[in-house]
C-alpha cells in the first residue's frame, strides 16, 4: 500500500462539541427548514433560490455576501427563499486542483483536512449568524456530512457522484432536501434512479456503523444540462427538454416530484452571463405548462461580488478561484426580477 496516514481526523461529536451551534440558531433553522419543506411538498408556492460561488475559498467574502443576500431577501420574503451556496467540497474532472476548503482552508498553505472540517463549520456558523439564512453544501463526501448536518438546509449531489451508491442511500437518511444532479450524460433514467434510490429506506455501512434509514421523501431533481461524446454542452433547461423530463419524472410515481434549474454548468456552457436569461426563460416555461409550474421549484445559481473567475494567486476579494459567476449587481438585479415574475 502507498498510503502515509498523515493525522487522525476527529469524530463528528468532537467538532460539534467544540463549536456547537447556538440554541436561538437551532431555532431559526428549524423555522427555515419548514419553509424550505413546503415548497417542496407544494403546501407552498414560493421559489427557491441556491445562490452563491462555485466554492466558498474565503470566510470573510462569503459571509458579506450572504449578508448581502440576507438584505434581498427581505425584500422578496413573500415569494422567493434564498438559501445561500457555502460549497466547501470541489469536485475536480482530473481529480487535480484546488480541492475546496475542507480540504485546504488556507490557500498558501498544504492541504490539511483537520484544520479544514474546523474551517468550514466555522463559516457556516458565521453565516448563519450573520445572516440568519442556513445554507447548502454539496456532499462530494457523504462521510463528512455529520460535520455540519445541524447548519445544513439543503444538501446537492454532484452530476459525477449520483451514479455512487454511497451518495444515494446516504440522502435517504437526511431530513432535508437533497438535489440530485443529472449526470454529465444527460441521461434522465440516472436521475430518476437517484431519485428513487434516495426515498427508499436501506440498511448500509456508513461510517464504520450498520445503518437503517427511513428514505427522504424531499430528494429531487437538478437539471445541469449534458455533455456529449464530443465534449460540447446540450442544456436541458428548453420548453421540450424540462416537459419531457417531467413528464417521465410523474409516470415514476416519485414522492413530492420537484426540479431544480442549474443556470450554469452545460446549461450556460460556463457562460456565467447567461444565467439571468436561462432563468427568466424557465420561468416563462412555467406559465405555459401547469405540469411545468408544478414542478419546478427554483434555480441552482452561481454568484459572487465580483463577476467572472480569477486564479488562486490574483487574490481579488469576492471573486471565484473555480467556476466564473455572476457579480454581485446582476445577481441582486436577478433575484428581483424573479420575484417580479411570481
Amino acid at each position: 500500500m502507498s498510503f502515509t496516514y498523515v493525522r487522525q481526523i476527529p469524530q463528528p461529536k468532537e467538532i460539534l462539541s467544540a463549536t456547537p451551534l447556538p440554541k436561538d440558531l437551532v431555532q431559526v433553522k428549524k423555522e427555515k427548514d419548514e419553509e424550505i419543506r413546503a415548497v417542496f411538498t407544494g403546501e407552498s408556492s414560493k421559489l427557491i433560490l441556491i445562490i452563491g460561488p462555485c466554492s466558498a475559498h474565503d470566510e470573510d467574502a462569503v459571509c458579506d455576501y450572504i449578508s448581502r443576500l440576507a438584505k434581498v431577501q427581505t425584500a422578496v420574503s413573500d415569494r422567493i427563499i434564498i438559501i445561500p451556496r457555502i460549497y466547501t467540497n470541489k469536485p475536480r474532472t482530473t481529480g487535480i486542483g484546488y480541492k475546496g476548503m475542507a480540504h485546504q482552508p488556507n490557500l498558501q498553505e498544504e492541504p490539511n483536512i483537520v484544520e479544514g472540517i474546523k474551517a468550514i463549520r466555522k463559516m457556516h456558523l458565521r453565516a448563519l449568524k450573520e445572516s440568519g439564512l442556513p445554507a447548502a453544501d454539496e456532499m462530494l463526501y457523504p462521510g463528512n456530512y455529520p460535520y455540519l448536518e445541524d447548519v445544513l438546509s439543503y444538501v446537492a449531489v454532484g452530476a459525477r457522484s449520483v451514479e455512487n451508491q454511497a451518495h444515494r442511500l446516504t440522502c435517504s437518511g437526511l431530513d432535508i432536501p437533497a438535489g440530485m444532479k443529472n449526470p454529465t450524460s444527460g441521461d434522465n433514467e440516472v436521475t430518476l434512479n437517484s431519485i428513487q434510490a434516495a426515498q427508499a429506506p436501506h440498511v448500509f455501512s456508513y461510517n464504520r456503523w450498520e445503518v437503517k434509514t427511513k428514505g427522504n421523501p424531499l430528494a429531487h431533481a437538478v437539471l445541469r444540462g449534458a455533455v456529449d461524446h464530443h465534449g460540447l454542452s446540450v442544456p436541458n433547461y428548453h420548453y421540450e427538454d424540462l416537459l419531457k423530463f417531467a413528464e417521465a419524472y410523474k409516470k415514476r410515481g416519485l414522492a413530492n416530484p420537484s426540479v431544480i434549474v442549474d443556470t450554469n454548468h452545460a446549461n450556460s456552457n460556463k457562460k456565467y452571463a447567461e444565467q439571468p436569461r436561462i432563468a427568466k426563460e424557465v420561468m416563462r416555461s412555467r406559465q405555459h405548462s401547469s405540469l411545468l409550474k408544478g414542478m419546478i421549484k427554483g434555480f441552482m445559481i452561481e454568484s459572487f461580488i465580483e463577476e467572472g473567475a480569477q486564479k488562486v494567486t490574483d487574490n481579488v476579494y469576492g471573486k471565484s478561484i473555480t467556476d466564473p459567476c455572476l457579480g454581485w449587481k446582476d445577481s441582486e438585479k436577478l433575484i428581483r426580477d424573479l420575484a417580479a415574475l411570481m
